[in-house]
């Protein structure tokens, strides 16, 4: 069964590139437009990785991050950011900054699913 990545970008066409392109790769992607609906979604039905922007409306991927871990949640997370620093988070977070390369997003995501199956 093809490994589930959550998508959580308010930009539309960046979702769509991460989707088509992890798609590509024999991922099955689900997307969210920010934390909040992130969060209800990895509820529902949860993602082995989470691929979320940083700076979004309503939750922020930091928050969604924290939100995530006080509920015992550990999926592993690779928080995307143009901003020129990232505050440190817990084991299982990777920071990738934008623009960025593709083959940087495939290699950070197995990093993740690793992560997973430890």
């Amino acid at each position: 069964m093809p490994t589930g990545i959550l998508v959580v970008d308010d930009e539309p066409v960046l979702t769509s590139i991460l989707t088509e392109f992890l798609t590509g790769e024999g991922f099955q992607v689900r997307t969210a437009p920010n934390g909040a609906v992130a969060l209800d979604a990895q509820t529902h039905i949860p993602a082995d990785l989470i691929l979320s922007d940083i700076v979004m409306p309503i939750m922020d991927g930091y928050t969604l991050v924290e939100k995530l871990r006080q509920r015992g949640d550990h999926t592993p997370v690779v928080l995307m950011s143009a901003a020129g620093h990232f505050n440190g988070l817990a084991r299982c977070v990777r920071f990738l900054r934008k623009p960025f390369d593709l083959d940087e997003v495939l290699a950070l995501v197995r990093w993740g699913l690793n992560q997973s199956l430890t």
